[in-house]
């Protein structure tokens, strides 16, 4: 099955309130014919584009291809939330990578905020950029282990900028009594993806990037990249496919894993609702709920589990049911819009960077921690093009493993693992 198609009209977006209020960017033709180019990317979402961006800026003629439309995939429709650090802790990493290389993830991490911020701020785009994300814990025991991070990167990492709080704390942001407590990270943000990547997108065309819309890659050769109405001929070639990767690159493709995710907005809210500043939200759960609200009070929740690569026919009623234990007085919430998109995981849960042959590389599998890392990707790819592989080489040297069971037996194997910790989440286990 191929995910570009299964869910989704080809060149449209999908229906969620993004679309609607984001100003839509004027088509890109598709391509016909034979081009050339220095680069060409394939994908134009965070890291697609952000790589074209710094590659077009430092005199590289670069194509940018897509099977739909600019932010089509996961960077047009997630949850907005723009995290520092990594997909794992700074004490895992230090286990996994040594602390040396591990420091050097936290400040890619740090990096990958800054850029985001950095990129809105030169390209004027409106995309209600807001500071400030929770780190909500259900168990008591989650709370404790929360605050003892917090003081570890202070004393270890001089990071000050994540406040300990306790269950009345909480509740002084989010206006429910099931957690026990948490942490918010004040230098971490929240944002409109759609309207954020359609920035991006302006500003690499306006860099000189060609951009392609409703041009189906088929195959990624050396020197060439096909697709069924033309080709490319590049010397380098970009993979920033993340969960709509398909057959293009089985190395890769054995290592990130697609999954489905879902979101609903509900009606305007009374103010104080749900959260009572304009913060985001992500919960403890194995399967995380994320949320926040927007300019209008609406409130954007993320969550809720579906196994299979087909959307369910009803999003509402299946991300209703996350919505309503989290904020019990939200149960019967008016839902306006709900629509699903396609991720990448990796096993380890850090995204998978390589150059798997000279010429050809890659980096997806962002876990859920896209927006600021698929942006900064973007321009550490750009960097190793030129010759400067250092940040890229610290990202590549993480391990990733293959899945288990190979193409046939990996999503059998995911659902079992889901089913179990999606239990787990449930009974508060």
């Amino acid at each position: 099955m191929d995910l570009l198609f299964a869910n989704d009209r080809q060149g449209a977006l999908p229906p969620s309130w993004y679309a609607e209020v984001t100003p839509p960017l004027a088509p890109f033709p598709a391509l016909r014919g034979e081009t050339r180019a220095d680069i060409c990317i394939v994908g134009a979402g965070f890291t697609g584009l952000s790589a074209a961006l710094h590659l077009a800026r430092a005199g590289r003629s670069v194509v940018v291809l897509d099977a739909h439309r600019v932010g089509f995939g996961a960077s047009g429709r997630n949850g907005g939330q723009v995290l520092g650090g990594q997909r794992l802790d700074q004490i895992a990493l230090e286990r996994m990578v040594g602390r040396d290389d591990a420091r050097k993830l936290w400040q890619i991490g740090l990096d990958s905020v800054r850029i985001v911020r950095d990129l809105i701020e030169e390209g004027e785009i409106s995309c209600d950029l807001q500071s400030g994300a929770l780190h909500a814990e259900w168990q008591a025991k989650g709370v404790t282990e929360s605050h003892d991070y917090v003081a570890y990167l202070a004393r270890h990492y001089d990071y000050t900028q994540a406040e300990p709080l306790d269950a009345a704390g909480l509740r002084g942001y989010v206006n429910t009594n099931v957690y026990a407590g948490g942490v918010i990270d004040h230098v971490s943000a929240h944002l409109n993806p759609l309207a954020y990547v359609s920035g991006l997108a302006r500003m690499a065309s306006a860099a000189g990037v060609t951009i392609h819309e409703k041009s189906h890659v088929r195959q990624v050769a050396p020197g060439h990249v096909t697709t069924e109405a033309g080709t490319v001929r590049a010397g380098q070639v970009v993979l920033a496919c993340n969960g709509y990767l398909g057959g293009l690159h089985p190395q890769t493709a054995a290592r990130v894993m697609p999954i489905n995710n879902f979101i609903v907005a509900t009606a305007p809210l009374p103010r104080g609702a749900a959260l009572h500043s304009r913060i985001c939200a992500a919960d403890s759960n194995f399967v995380v709920n994320y949320y926040r609200t927007t300019a209008d009070n609406r409130l954007l929740f993320g969550g809720g589990e579906s196994y299979g690569y087909r959307f369910p026919r009803d999003i509402a009623a299946l991300v209703r049911r996350p919505l309503a234990r989290t904020f019990p007085h939200l149960a019967d919430v008016e839902i306006t819009h709900a629509w699903g998109g396609t991720l990448a995981i990796t096993m380890n849960r850090m995204p998978h960077f390589a150059q798997t042959r000279p010429g050809l590389w890659s980096a997806s599998g962002y876990s859920g921690h896209g927006v600021a890392m698929a942006t900064l990707a973007g321009r550490m790819i750009a960097e190793a093009i030129q010759g400067q592989t250092d940040r890229f080489d610290v990202m590549a040297r993480v391990p990733s493993p293959r899945f288990p069971g190979g193409a046939a037996l990996r999503w059998p194997l995911l659902v079992s693992a889901m089913t179990w910790y999606g239990l787990r989440d449930k009974l508060g286990i």
